[in-house]
């Protein structure tokens, strides 16, 4: 039993991956998920689709594997945060499709929020700004518009989740409604400070206490499987919003080690210990992943559009067939001629936090090709992560903190070296790419893996982290100081009127 299960579900993909002892993929198994688009600025996930299809890959990738359920110690769970599910608790249905973590419906309710005044309140105790992007909001939505939802919640016969909570309770038969805190913290409605729901919050929102799980460490005894799923029943020990899992799965596990994840988006996280500590310069205060009663943070700066934007040119511009392509068409001209991509489709994320802000392409002349434009698509990730980190080095720096010294990179678009390179140009400091970059998965494996007993402490799963490529910027300072300077000009023409 040497084995550790890790059901990854994101935003694009849900996908079951098992680790070995020391943290090799031993097989996978992934499906494609299906978007919907209802309205311009609304996104939406089939909520029986995301568990027929983690079900389907979990025994999928056991036979990929070669091993029965039998040499399975425990599983991890990680997710895309955010997303929002409610529930029939009698006969386990969806009220509605999911509310993915990129919709922005509930913009006007939170709009309200900080015209009532709430946001420090709100900040204060759950290290959020107002957002739509935050569940809060879209649960508070679903209860107003859906017939019959919100009578049927005071009744107590709903429940919420974010994804996390929702395949707890399928995996486990309806047994277990819980969540952890990395997850909890995404809602916009924990206290941060005890780990528990605000009582306040749920009350300004009108969301029935009765709704909400059970507030659980990252690693954490989550219930087993029905034995029915996999032949036997598998204890589920580790539970992780994916970003937390991947800042967990890099081993940073101390103050000011940071890791940015390139996938959807993009979401740079640093870890600050058991301080909490509010971002004066954009970024928002999460709890990390968890693993015992103790509470500890993290500053997180989410960038909505990251590899979404390969997606768009790929499916909507038809500029390559496959996403591997962008790299090759970027580096056939030596760069973007004077083009810049600021890929706001649904807004702008920290640290600009522009829900008006709308997708914007400058700098076109006669002579712009397609390469040119694929190539400022790539740099807009990196520009907008760079961003992030400029805002991390002032927090730091007002905290009396060491600056970033290194960036773990992980997440699909981390194997661009076009664009690590890039980003290491711009930021100034080493980017380090682990030889696994399924640190999302690995993160939810090591969690499960520690509360079962695979691993004594941290110190032994630090020891497991292994570099793959060091990019070292070349890039003279003043030079990505220019570029910078034009990356901020064309973030100021996208949030423009």
């Amino acid at each position: 039993m040497s084995h550790l299960l890790a059901l990854d579900q994101g935003t694009s993909s849900t996908r079951s991956i098992v680790f070995d002892r020391q943290g090799g993929i031993a097989g996978m198994a992934q499906r494609e998920l299906a978007q919907h688009y209802p309205q311009p600025g609304w996104v939406e996930h089939d909520p029986m689709e995301i568990w027929r299809a983690q079900r389907e890959t979990m025994a999928e990738a056991l036979a990929r594997a070669g091993i029965g359920a039998e040499a399975v110690r425990a599983i991890g769970i990680t997710n895309q945060r955010e997303t929002t599910i409610v529930w029939d608790r009698k006969t386990g249905q969806p009220v509605h499709n999911a509310i993915v973590w990129q919709d922005r419906r509930a913009e006007p309710a939170c709009a309200a929020l900080r015209e009532r005044g709430l946001e420090p309140m709100i900040l204060r105790k759950t290290g959020l700004r107002p957002d739509a992007y935050f569940s809060a909001t879209k649960l508070q939505w679903i209860l107003d518009h859906v017939p019959g939802a919100r009578a049927r919640a005071e009744a107590g016969e709903l429940a919420f989740g974010t994804v996390d909570s929702w395949l707890i309770w399928r995996l486990t038969g309806g047994r277990r409604h819980l969540t952890d805190v990395s997850n909890a913290s995404r809602t916009m409605l924990l206290d941060v400070h005890r780990n528990a729901w605000d009582e306040d919050l749920l009350g300004e929102l009108g969301i029935p206490a009765s709704m909400m799980p059970e507030v659980l460490p990252s690693a954490a005894d989550f219930g087993e499987t029905e034995a029915g799923l996999l032949g036997r029943p598998l204890p589920i020990r580790g539970v992780a919003g994916d970003q937390q899992s991947a800042l967990f799965g890099q081993a940073c596990f101390h103050p000011g080690m940071a890791k940015n994840t390139y996938g959807t988006g993009c979401f740079m996280l640093m870890h600050t210990g058991s301080r909490f500590q509010a971002s004066a310069n954009g970024l928002v205060t999460t709890s990390a992943a968890q693993t015992g009663p103790q509470p500890e943070y993290a500053l997180e700066g989410s960038v909505f559009v990251g590899g979404a934007v390969v997606q768009w040119l790929r499916d909507g511009l038809r500029a390559f067939e496959r996403s591997g392509d962008i790299e090759g068409l970027a580096r056939s001209v030596p760069d973007s001629g004077g083009v810049m991509f600021v890929p706001a489709f649904t807004g702008l994320g920290a640290p600009y936090w522009n829900a008006e802000a709308r997708g914007t392409i400058v700098g076109l002349t006669r002579g712009t090709t397609m390469a040119h434009v694929a190539r400022a698509a790539l740099e807009s990730i990196a520009y907008q992560s760079a961003a992030l980190l400029q805002a991390m080095g002032r927090d730091a720096l007002a905290a009396g903190a060491t600056p970033l010294a290194e960036l773990r990179v992980d997440g699909g678009a981390s194997v661009n070296d076009l664009l690590m390179q890039f980003q290491a140009d711009l930021l100034g400091i080493p980017v380090l790419r682990p030889a696994m970059v399924e640190t999302t998965a690995l993160g939810a494996a090591l969690l499960a893996g520690l509360q079962a007993g695979v691993y004594q402490d941290r110190d032994e799963i630090s020891s497991l982290w292994r570099l793959e490529r060091r990019f070292t910027p070349t890039m003279a300072r003043d030079q990505a100081e220019e570029r910078l300077d034009r990356w901020a000009r064309a973030v100021r023409q996208a949030c423009a009127p």
